[in-house]
């Protein structure tokens, strides 16, 4: 991911929308997004839901054990917050949504510290 970033400006238009979150934030999302869309049969629209947990499995897979403290370090700390910046782009032109999408749709999709602690593999129960 080192090597994406924003063209000159568009990271100054999405601060002034939404701070909140850093530029690779934003950067995991999109990276999320075409994650999410090489395990489909073919493209297609993404519910807020297939979406965030699209941004957990990448997580997951990307930072491991570190995946939870690595989106924190984002400003990312719940699945809303990954609504928050798809509408942010959404919002900006940088990315389309239906007209029944809505932020409610990445809410309460998955808990933190479940999915990145509780239910990591390493702290399952060991079944032979």
């Amino acid at each position: 991911m080192a090597e994406l970033a924003f063209r000159d400006g568009v990271m100054d238009r999405i601060r002034l929308r939404e701070p909140r979150f850093s530029e690779a934030g934003y950067l995991f999302v999109l990276a999320a997004l075409e994650f999410c869309q090489t395990r489909l049969p073919e493209r297609r629209h993404l519910t807020g839901a297939e979406l965030a947990e699209g941004c957990r499995d990448l997580a997951l897979e990307r930072y491991g054990l570190l995946a939870r403290m690595v989106l924190a370090h984002w400003g990312v700390t719940r699945s809303a917050d990954f609504g928050d910046i798809v509408f942010t782009l959404v919002d900006l032109g940088l990315l389309l949504s239906q007209p029944n999408d809505s932020r409610d749709d990445f809410a309460d999709v998955f808990d933190f510290a479940t999915a990145f602690d509780r239910d990591y593999p390493w702290n399952r129960p060991f079944t032979a």
